[in-house]
């Protein structure tokens, strides 16, 4: 007797590409909330070492002590030797005092964590690793050949004026603080567009220009005024870095990079300090948005100090 095929409805491959989709995201999320709960342990670990040792009787010894007694006492759980027990206190000395690392540290897993501590000294150099990892999903031999590509060197040999409009303390993070590169695929515009449309497609996505800008700025306005010499002239956007302190001038530009925009660039800059910039801000800085023929480029320029 043949076997009767019982018809699925049609919309039946639909149902399972969206639960197995959803299965996928459900595990995704476990293993990110594991990784997060495994650094913090790790972290805690070395805490509790730290702060023993900082008396005059607990030495190096301890480590290994501990170490020995945890394999004993947690046989099926990898993780406790000698070499990973020294590198959970390492790890916490390494981001104890610098809280906006911290939560990203749990974002990316273990061995690319011992990885960046071994080979990066540098707490920028640090920082600037765990986010790429995180951004772009590097394996760990990906990694390993960033770091040994200089890839953090040179992301600092950009298009800026800042090694020469900037004091030293202030210029790394500058660096670090601005892309070569920004996406604002979610606006969904097609190529040919006028830079007031782009400019209004931004503001009316806010939100989601900020979080592609980096996540640390604010909107302070559009179109923003200034009066030199009884003129008036427009920024296109302008923005804040709340954690470098300084207002952002945005020049949306729809064409190829021209020199002569870092002048006028230079020229806003130069009246946003004397006329907007409040007094403990750092001076403010200037970005060129160009599109290029396969992606959006950036400038940065500061005024001439």
């Amino acid at each position: 007797m043949d076997k009767i095929v019982k018809r699925l409805p049609d919309d039946y491959a639909a149902l399972l590409i969206e639960v197995k989709e959803r299965i996928r995201h459900a595990q995704y999320e476990a293993l990110k909330a594991v990784n997060k709960e495994l650094i913090g342990l790790y972290r805690d670990i070395g805490r509790l070492i730290v702060e023993r040792q900082s008396g005059d009787t607990w030495g190096k010894s301890i480590v290994q002590q501990l170490a020995g007694d945890l394999q004993k006492e947690f046989p099926g759980v990898t993780g406790f030797s000698r070499r990973n027990v020294f590198y959970m206190r390492e790890f916490y000395l390494a981001y104890c005092e610098l809280p906006k690392v911290q939560p990203l540290v749990a974002q990316i897993g273990w061995t690319h964590n011992v990885l960046i501590m071994q080979r990066c000294k540098d707490p920028l150099e640090r920082e600037f690793y765990i986010r790429m990892t995180r951004k772009f999903g590097w394996t760990k031999n990906v990694l390993i050949h960033q770091i040994e590509n200089q890839s953090y060197e040179k992301s600092l040999i950009g298009q800026t004026n800042f090694d020469q409009a900037l004091t030293p303390k202030l210029r790394s993070q500058a660096k670090l603080a601005v892309k070569d590169e920004y996406t604002f695929d979610f606006l969904e515009m097609g190529e040919e567009h006028s830079e007031r449309e782009l400019e209004r497609a931004l503001i009316a996505r806010v939100e989601d220009f900020l979080r592609a800008m980096g996540g640390l700025f604010a909107f302070v306005g559009s179109q923003f005024r200034l009066a030199v010499d009884e003129k008036e002239y427009f920024v296109d956007l302008l923005l804040y870095h709340r954690r470098l302190k300084c207002l952002v001038a945005i020049d949306l530009k729809i064409g190829e990079f021209q020199p002569e925009f870092v002048g006028k660039m230079q020229f806003y800059l130069t009246a946003l300090d004397r006329q907007v910039r409040e007094d403990g801000e750092g001076p403010s800085i200037g970005i060129i948005l160009c599109k290029g023929k396969n992606r959006t480029v950036v400038e940065y320029a500061l005024h001439d100090s």
